[in-house]
């Protein structure tokens, strides 16, 4: 081999190890950037863009997908303490020409955060309704999705505002009296008899608790290399007093039960998603729900805990879409009946 070819190939390696090594050095010492551009690259590889609401000196960070089409809308509102990429795994297998957004929730990743802001439940339906209007989504009615505290206000926000939707699923939400106690609620006992020098499960500050919550929110077992769970947490501990903040509302006696208080009001088509292995809010919690509203759909799945858009996003998606296809077809025959 001549002297020419060696040294094209010398170059060739180098080229190649340069991208690998500045990828395992991100990975060893800034693991939370390499996440942000995990989600970033993800979002471009879904089609998804990332757009800016301005209402009143407040504005709301949202990404979305397609345009306004024969199928309704569809707003996702994510859990406490996450961001708007959360949906993420489930817009995988949601059909591109279906227009999707997904929104930061009140104060959480790029929607705008205040220390007068109030993050009580009836406060974050206020602001998400300001989203709305903002954008004139509720030109026609939409599908609003939520899951655990997003549940919650998205619950909440069908009954101040059933005119806006045309359906309405609930992801494990929060906000209800179950039947039985979760294992997230029993460690939040210890909490409150320690007057709050023990960590809350769900805020953590370390790689190890880090693990624990992932554990607690997941029936299925990731294997998460150290190092991002280091990213994770460098990601999150620069805001965990205002989670902090954020938890103290949603658990007051203003939030704590508001969607249980609200469901009666609740007329929209509904659909309830629930893991049966939930540890953080009960699948009794299902029960509750079809036992004030008969007509809802329910639907259990087994081997799955709370997250449930992570552990099934599949069959989630599915799911949600066919929910959203039957009400146009009941919607289509009833119109067909009455002319």
């Amino acid at each position: 081999m001549d002297q020419d070819m060696v040294n094209m190939f010398a170059i060739a390696a180098g080229t190649l190890a340069i991208p690998l090594l500045l990828f395992m050095a991100s990975f060893m010492l800034w693991p939370s950037s390499l996440i942000k551009v995990y989600y970033w690259y993800w979002r471009r590889t879904l089609g998804l863009q990332v757009r800016y609401a301005d209402c009143g000196g407040y504005r709301f960070c949202y990404s979305y997908r397609g345009k306004p089409g024969l199928r309704p809308s569809v707003l996702m509102l994510h859990d406490f303490s996450a961001h708007k990429d959360t949906w993420l795994p489930m817009v995988k297998y949601l059909p591109k020409h279906l227009h999707l957004l997904c929104v930061d929730m009140p104060g959480h990743e790029g929607t705008t955060r205040t220390n007068t802001d109030d993050y009580s439940i009836q406060g974050q339906v206020k602001r998400i309704r300001q989203f709305v209007e903002a954008i004139r989504l509720n030109r026609k009615p939409f599908h609003l999705v939520g899951t655990s505290m997003g549940g919650t206000v998205a619950g909440v926000y069908a009954a101040h505002h059933p005119s806006d939707l045309c359906g309405l699923t609930l992801v494990c939400p929060a906000g209800l009296k179950n039947q039985i106690t979760s294992q997230f609620d029993s460690k939040m006992h210890e909490v409150e008899h320690s007057q709050y020098t023990l960590n809350i499960p769900l805020i953590p500050s370390t790689p190890e608790e880090m693990e624990e919550m992932l554990k607690l929110c997941s029936h299925v077992r990731f294997r998460v290399p150290q190092q991002i769970l280091q990213g994770l947490v460098d990601v999150r501990v620069p805001h965990n007093d205002f989670y902090h903040e954020v938890f103290m509302e949603i658990m007051s006696e203003k939030s704590k039960y508001a969607l249980h208080e609200h469901i009666q009001q609740i007329t929209t088509p509904l659909q309830v998603i629930w893991g049966k292995q939930d540890q953080v809010v009960d699948v009794s919690g299902a029960a509750v729900l079809t036992e004030a509203l008969p007509g809802c759909r329910v639907d259990l799945l087994e081997n799955c805990g709370h997250s449930v858009v992570m552990e099934r996003p599949r069959q989630t998606a599915k799911l949600i879409l066919d929910f959203i296809i039957s009400q146009q077809s009941t919607e289509s025959t009833s119109t067909k009946k009455k002319s």
